[in-house]
């Protein structure tokens, strides 16, 4: 095996991205970070990718996790492609100095625009507005597969230099109110007991009592289980129930449960 991308994905965004470049790259795996529970993670790959969301400007606390429990090699080629709805601030900058505090450095990080889907801010944008977008995210993946094909090294992508200030600022502040950010979650009459969010949920954070959800405050905030509930019944305080869901078109229930 020569490549394998480890991706976190909540409604198919960055699990759809890491797929088409593994579908343009031979001898190349991609493998959930939510389905590896090690205490330390090893690869034979030698080239090593890192495909997710990203979440106020920063990492998901999930894939912060994961950094540090990869065992790395400063011999490997290590890449990272974050997806977002505009600015990446310096997530990417982020993942290079988790990798260099293990040993290794990051040789390329790129950004790839996709549909948002934080629906506690603002519903899913139009099936049209959504096909421009993944128009150019074909594009964005091809130069990308050139890059890693030939293990490239090339400048890291982030924001403006004053912007990603803030940003760490701003990230620092939202990651600790992360995982109880789920205490705004309800379900409301719609609700039918399927129990599908119980099973997209990345980190087992929910619990079907009575066959409704509760949350057990250990939440990444992926937005799995309000935007791909059938019938939308959970909701995220007040300004959700009218808005409406994203998945990605291309990614199903089953190819997020593990």
């Amino acid at each position: 095996m020569s490549t394998v991308i480890y991706y976190f994905s909540g409604t198919g965004n960055s699990l759809r991205i890491a797929n088409q470049i593994a579908e343009q790259i031979p001898d190349t795996s991609v493998v959930a970070i939510s389905s590896i529970s090690n205490k330390s993670i090893k690869s034979e790959a030698t080239s090593i990718g890192l495909v997710f969301p990203v979440y106020c400007w920063g990492m998901p606390a999930i894939v912060a996790e994961f950094i540090k429990k990869l065992s790395v090699d400063k011999k490997k080629y290590y890449f990272s492609v974050v997806t977002c709805g505009s600015s990446i601030g310096a997530t990417l900058l982020d993942v290079d100095k988790a990798l260099t505090k293990r040993g290794a450095k990051l040789a390329a990080g790129f950004k790839v625009v996709m549909p948002g889907n934080y629906i506690p801010m603002y519903g899913a944008r139009s099936k049209e507005a959504q096909n421009k977008i993944f128009a150019k995210s074909i594009t964005r993946v091809q130069e990308i597969v050139v890059t890693v094909k030939n293990k490239e090294v090339k400048p890291i992508e982030k924001g403006f230099f004053l912007f990603n200030l803030l940003s760490n600022l701003l990230y620092k502040s939202f990651l600790p109110q992360l995982k109880k950010a789920d205490s705004k979650y309800w379900v409301d009459q719609k609700c039918t007991g399927c129990g599908i969010c119980f099973k997209v949920c990345p980190v087992n954070n929910i619990e079907l009592i009575e066959n409704k959800p509760t949350w057990k405050h250990n939440c990444e905030q992926c937005m799995a289980c309000l935007q791909w509930c059938p019938t939308a019944a959970i909701q995220c305080g007040k300004k959700t129930t009218h808005r409406k869901r994203y998945q990605h078109p291309d990614i199903k229930i089953q190819d997020l449960i593990y």
